[in-house]
């Protein structure tokens, strides 16, 4: 049969039950002390005054020594007995022998003295055991009128017993013993019920268990988890959100303004409204993080925030963007030599050889004239034939796209080239469709060599970037419309990402109401695969 373990909530009852038990123990043993002192004291007293008395008869000094004392000296020894309230009260001669008591069973044996030393005619008062029973003792001198000692008094008074003393020393002692035990007895029951709601139900070692399991699945899942309180304080991090945020040392309790990290991501993570899908960069990774607040029983106690590294995500949206903006280059160049493959048939129909060959004449040049400016200023030769065919996606929009006439950019390594194209096709597709309705809609790039770093900057005539998303615009919109995969809503984004993986940075230059100038610096040189890139990129 299987034991039945008993919750924590019942351990917590039993535990209290038993202290406050302990209690109970402790103060009534303390009564009772006090008690059995008080006892002493007063009738220690009273004994002495008893003793005191009867030595001080007459009757006997004169009596103690004869040989009918026992019945000379009783109505004294009952006269005693009966000012004080003593259990007995006794005479005995100078060597010891009881001659006349009030218990009649006394008369004849040994006084049992203790510690008293009567015999020296000193009196004396205090405990001594009598037939097993304990008792308050006096002792009085019976001195002649010749100054001997002819014997003494012993007046003696039992101990109540335990519950007597008790209860004697202080009536409301046992109400109020009963009443705190009741009272503790009922705040434990409560105790170990709201314990017992609060655990819902579980026992300590299945708490135990179920903390050992939590730890263990927090720390072995790849995402990171990190909760905050709500005074901004860490509560939570696991080794998945460490390695993801590049944090070391002690975090917990920490706040979050704080931690090493980028203002967007300690912003990110202070923050305790509902955050979906946004983006961040951390170093050299690229993470989407949610956010959510958390509550127990309608009362908020912070959020909880999760972030999985999609590095490796950009870097197939970055080869997909470039294959997207190559389709929709070609596109735009079919659907223009369409259109100009049809005037020229029409040309031919209409046997208007002449026009046809002034259209041919100007068609040529105009390649020719573009084709020679992109070469001689851009050597690299996949950044131009981007700006080829960009020039003709521009053109079908209604767009001029002009290279700077300063504009110059060697022959780069290929992996360079690779993000280069990325960088300037997202950044003259962003200024195209600023640019589009705009009189004049014109875009402008301008590309250099500055200290070993490549310059591009793309200047379009829209309606420029507002003051209040300069600092966000990179960030957002990385799955703003997720229905076009991979190509829309990550060009910003994924220019920061590329520009920073590389050890550069994008900015804002220049924006207004004549729109905007977007500057990236990338160098030359590939950092070391080491090189810890920190912070975001500048904005």
């Amino acid at each position: 049969m299987r034991r039945t373990r008993l919750t924590l909530a019942g351990q917590i009852l039993m535990l209290q039950l038993v202290v406050i038990c302990g209690v109970l123990v402790v103060i009534a043993m303390i009564s009772v002390r006090q008690s059995t002192e008080t006892f002493q004291a007063t009738r220690g007293s009273a004994m002495r005054s008893v003793a005191e008395y009867t030595s001080n008869v007459a009757v006997v000094r004169d009596q103690i020594d004869e040989p009918g004392a026992t019945r000379a000296l009783a109505p004294t020894v009952d006269r005693g007995l009966q000012l004080s309230g003593a259990t007995t009260v006794a005479i005995a001669d100078a060597g010891g022998t009881i001659v006349a008591s009030s218990d009649p069973r006394e008369v004849g044996t040994r006084a049992v003295l203790g510690e008293s030393r009567i015999g020296e005619g000193r009196g004396w008062s205090g405990d001594l055991t009598i037939n097993g029973v304990r008792v308050v003792a006096a002792h009085a001198p019976v001195i002649g009128d010749d100054g001997s000692v002819l014997g003494f008094t012993i007046a003696t008074q039992a101990y109540p017993r335990l519950w007597d003393r008790i209860t004697d020393e202080t009536t409301d002692l046992a109400v109020f013993l009963g009443i705190g035990a009741l009272a503790g007895g009922l705040g434990t029951w409560w105790v170990s019920r709201l314990l017992k709601r609060r655990t819902r139900g579980l026992g300590s070692a299945e708490i135990a268990t179920l903390a050992d399991h939590r730890e263990a699945l927090l720390h072995s899942i790849g995402e990171g988890v990190v909760a905050v309180d709500p005074s901004g304080r860490v509560t939570l991090v696991n080794d998945g959100a460490r390695a993801l945020l590049g944090l070391q040392g002690v975090v917990i309790g920490r706040p979050v303004s704080s931690l090493d990290l980028p203002e967007d991501v300690r912003r990110l993570l202070g923050d305790h409204d509902d955050a979906h899908d946004e983006v961040v960069v951390v170093g050299d990774r690229v993470l989407v993080v949610n956010r959510r607040a958390a509550s127990s029983h309608g009362r908020g106690i912070g959020s909880v925030t999760t972030m999985r590294d999609r590095t490796e995500l950009v870097s197939l949206q970055n080869q997909l963007s470039s294959n997207l903006s190559i389709s929709d280059t070609l596109r735009a160049q079919t659907h223009e030599f369409a259109n100009r493959l049809h005037t020229i048939s029409g040309l031919v129909e209409l046997e208007e050889y002449d026009e046809l060959a002034q259209l041919l004449g100007t068609l040529t040049r105009e390649r020719a004239d573009l084709d020679a400016r992109i070469r001689d200023r851009v050597e690299d030769p996949a950044v131009a034939a981007l700006l080829v065919a960009k020039s003709s996606a521009a053109t079908e929009v209604a767009v001029r796209l002009v290279l700077h006439d300063q504009a110059h950019l060697p022959a780069v390594a290929a992996d360079l080239s690779a993000d280069l194209t990325t960088i300037i096709g997202n950044l003259i597709d962003n200024a195209i469709d600023a640019s589009r309705g705009h009189e004049p809609a014109q875009v402008e790039v301008m590309t250099g060599v500055v200290d070993q770093d490549v310059v591009v900057t793309v200047t379009d005539t829209g309606p420029g970037v507002p003051d209040h998303l300069r600092d966000t615009i990179f960030v957002r919109g990385f799955s703003t419309k997720p229905e076009v995969l991979g190509g829309r809503g990550i060009g910003l984004p994924l220019v920061r990402v590329i520009a920073t993986r590389r050890g550069g940075r994008v900015d804002v230059v220049h924006t207004g109401e004549h729109g905007a100038r977007f500057e990236v610096r990338v160098p030359l040189v590939a950092p070391s695969p080491h090189t810890v890139v920190t912070g975001a990129a500048s904005r």
